[in-house]
């Protein structure tokens, strides 16, 4: 059974009955554990049931409450949040469902653009971890925010990457954070690529682009889930060479989060 009630505008939920000592003894843990270790218990009460399920619901609301916003900026916070988010969704239990459209119909992550870009469909397939179609998806969102040239050709030119907005790169790295427990997204891939001195023949390595002299084959090689290599995903039109990507990862929105 779960319990609602109403705090600071936000639903808490809190779970009763037999196996509440044990899930509450959880949730403590995850509101004291470390980051890393946020995901996996997130994961152990998605799996254990109604209760469980309540216990994320109670998280997921007092994670997003208005005091408690300023979190999400993390990369970290937010891959736990999306986590819980995703956990809720894939349970497929009505009160669950219900919660999620009640209290976050567009997901957890704000769908910020400045050039009125409808990023809903992409964060339900991220939602549903369909990350091949979401993919696709991003090119195309990233056409549209660019304008018609791009969009009728289906990529981006490397000269055209300064055009995207701000608020657009930014909306469209943490949906990808928020449903792949922070391993995917532009902002990992350029953490990657500082980290070995932006060197890209290391960094293809590194994120499963290339093994040796040989290119990842387009799309059958990819990894398109969790098991992946941090930073996968998305290519960001890597298809079409290095410029766009050195472009996208030296653009001014990781200088203005």
């Amino acid at each position: 059974m779960v319990k609602m009630a109403h705090s600071t505008g936000n639903l808490i939920a809190a779970p009763l009955g037999d196996d509440a000592d044990a899930t509450n003894a959880l949730y403590l843990q995850l509101k004291a554990a470390p980051v890393k270790s946020q995901v996996q218990i997130v994961r152990t009460l998605g799996a254990t049931g109604e209760p469980g399920l309540a216990a994320l619901m109670r998280f997921l609301s007092e994670s997003t409450s208005d005091d408690a916003t300023q979190l999400l900026e993390s990369p970290a916070s937010l891959a736990i949040v999306g986590t819980a988010y995703q956990m809720l969704f894939q349970s497929g239990a009505t009160a669950a469902t219900t919660f999620l459209q009640n209290y976050f119909p567009q997901g957890v992550v704000p769908l910020h653009s400045e050039v009125g870009i409808d990023y809903a469909p992409l964060q339900r397939l991220l939602a549903e971890q369909a990350f091949q179609e979401a993919d696709q998806l991003t090119l195309q969102k990233m056409c549209e925010a660019v304008g018609a040239a791009a969009v009728q050709r289906k990529w981006l030119y490397f000269t055209e990457v300064k055009q995207l907005p701000i608020a657009d790169i930014h909306t469209l790295d943490r949906l990808w954070l928020a449903h792949s427990e922070g391993k995917f997204g532009f902002s990992v891939q350029r953490e990657l690529w500082l980290s070995v001195g932006k060197n890209w023949g290391q960094l293809w390595s590194k994120i499963g682009w290339r093994t040796g002299n040989l290119w990842t084959r387009y799309p059958q090689a990819f990894t398109w889930d969790l098991s992946a290599p941090r930073g996968h995903l998305p290519l960001s039109n890597q298809l079409r060479g290095v410029r766009v990507i050195a472009s996208l990862l030296a653009h001014p929105a990781w200088s203005k989060t």
